[in-house]
């Protein structure tokens, strides 16, 4: 893992969007597209808005991919992340040349899994853009995580970590609104992507921050698993970042001050 330490959320997104959108590019001059998974949540907003900024990239030659979404919600949901990356990123790129959204309250859920499954099997990641949830999750993939199984989308257990998050960012009026099970990407597929960006702010993900980046590779801090991955950013700001160790810090690629 590489880290790009910030002095505040709005400079965070605009370097893991600056990143990403070079490596956009990059992909559509080697091969005249590019393919990437798009985040949802609180941490993503900054991010994202940096992202539908950037200048120079040709968004039909562009597909995206949606890392999860909960099962039996509707689009019309002030939670669902179809309704999120709608509003923040997707109309706001007219042009893009396809989106694969996650259709939570698919009639046939199996089904929807063996379509998103097919589509993603056939596109190569070039970018993912993803976070680090407060229990250290990666996409919807709790602890304990599954990370054997090569199912590209998969239906996971929300535990109660992830539940009092969403709640607590204000998506739900109360926990007992906030679903029990989402389709969520799976860890194996996630790890597929040739370049892994995270946007990771606020003093609530500390936690998992450190354990992600120092501990040991356990699928109960399902993001550690990004400690073998060839090419992942992880970009913090000093509340994020409180819990490093100093040894750690002063490796980091940029400083606070940069």
């Amino acid at each position: 893992m590489k880290l790009h330490l910030h002095s505040d959320k709005a400079s965070l997104g605009k370097a893991a969007a600056d990143l990403g959108a070079r490596a956009i590019r990059s992909a559509i001059a080697m091969k005249g597209h590019a393919n990437i998974i798009v985040a949802t949540g609180a941490s993503q907003f900054e991010m994202l808005d940096a992202l539908v900024q950037e200048p120079d990239i040709d968004w039909s030659k562009v597909s995206g991919f949606h890392l999860d979404e909960y099962v039996g919600m509707p689009d019309t949901h002030p939670a669902s992340f179809r309704r999120y990356l709608r509003e923040r990123f997707t109309s706001r790129i007219p042009m893009l040349g396809a989106f694969h959204f996650v259709d939570g309250d698919a009639q046939d859920i199996d089904a929807e899994l063996s379509r998103l499954g097919a589509l993603i099997r056939k596109a190569p990641i070039d970018v993912a853009f993803a976070g680090i949830g407060e229990n250290g999750h990666l996409a919807f993939n709790d602890p304990p995580a599954d990370f054997e199984t090569a199912a590209p989308y998969i239906v996971v257990e929300l535990d109660e970590a992830c539940r009092r998050q969403q709640f607590g960012e204000g998506w739900f009026s109360s926990l007992g609104d906030v679903p029990k099970t989402a389709i969520s990407m799976s860890v194996r597929q996630i790890l597929l992507s040739r370049l892994i960006i995270l946007s990771v702010p606020d003093a609530r993900k500390a936690s998992a921050v450190a354990g992600a980046i120092e501990g040991p590779v356990t699928n109960l801090c399902p993001a550690s698993i990004l400690q073998g991955h060839s090419s992942t950013h992880v970009f913090l700001d000093p509340e994020s970042s409180s819990r490093l160790s100093r040894a750690t810090l002063d490796n980091a690629i940029t400083k606070f001050d940069a």
